[in-house]
C-alpha cells in the first residue's frame, strides 16, 4: 500500500507526464505548420511515451491498492521560433521531470517503500535516455546553424523515429 505523501506524488506525476505529452503535441503542431514534418513526427512519438509513462504511474497505483485522482493540466505554449529554441525547451523540460522523478526515488528510500523504488528505478534509467536523446539533437542543431539544407535532412533523419 502506497502511503498518503506517496500516493499524493505519484496522482501528480500522472498530471506531469500527461502535461508532458500535450507539451510535445503543441510542439508537433508547430513543427507541421512550419512544414518539418520529420521532426514533428518525433514530438509525437514523444508525446505517446509520455501518455504510456503517465499510464504506468496510474497502473502502479491502483496495483498498490491506491486512488488515481486525475488532475487538471495547464495549456502547453503554442508559440516556438527556431527547432533549436524548441528543442532546448525540450532538453529543459526533461531536466525538469528528471528531477521530479529523482524526488520521487528519494521519498521511496525514505519511506522504505521497495516496490515504487523498483518501479522508479525504470524512470531513472529511462530520464538518462531522454536527456541524452534532446541533447544530441540539440548539439546537432547547434552545429547545424541555420543552414535550411542541413535542418531539411535533421528533419527527414527524425521522423524516421517509430513509436516502440
Amino acid at each position: 500500500m502506497l502511503s498518503d505523501t506517496m500516493l499524493q506524488q505519484m496522482n501528480e506525476q500522472v498530471k506531469h507526464e500527461m502535461a508532458s505529452a500535450y507539451l510535445y503535441l503543441s510542439m508537433a503542431a508547430h513543427f507541421e505548420s512550419v512544414n518539418l514534418s520529420g521532426l514533428a513526427s518525433w514530438m509525437r512519438v514523444q508525446a505517446g511515451e509520455e501518455q504510456e509513462h503517465a499510464l504506468k504511474f496510474f497502473d502502479h497505483i491502483l496495483d498498490r491498492g491506491g486512488k488515481v485522482s486525475l488532475q487538471a493540466i495547464g495549456q502547453p505554449p503554442v508559440d516556438f521560433t527556431t527547432p533549436l529554441a524548441v528543442f532546448e525547451k525540450v532538453l529543459a523540460h526533461e531536466q525538469q521531470v528528471t528531477a521530479l522523478i529523482h524526488k520521487l526515488y528519494a521519498l521511496a528510500v525514505q519511506e522504505a517503500d521497495y516496490a515504487s523504488q523498483l518501479f522508479l528505478a525504470w524512470f531513472v534509467t529511462e530520464q538518462v535516455e531522454e536527456e541524452k536523446n534532446a541533447s544530441t539533437i540539440v548539439e546537432t542543431l547547434k552545429l547545424i546553424g541555420d543552414k535550411s539544407n542541413a535542418i531539411y535532412q535533421l528533419d527527414h533523419q527524425l521522423g524516421k523515429r517509430a513509436a516502440d
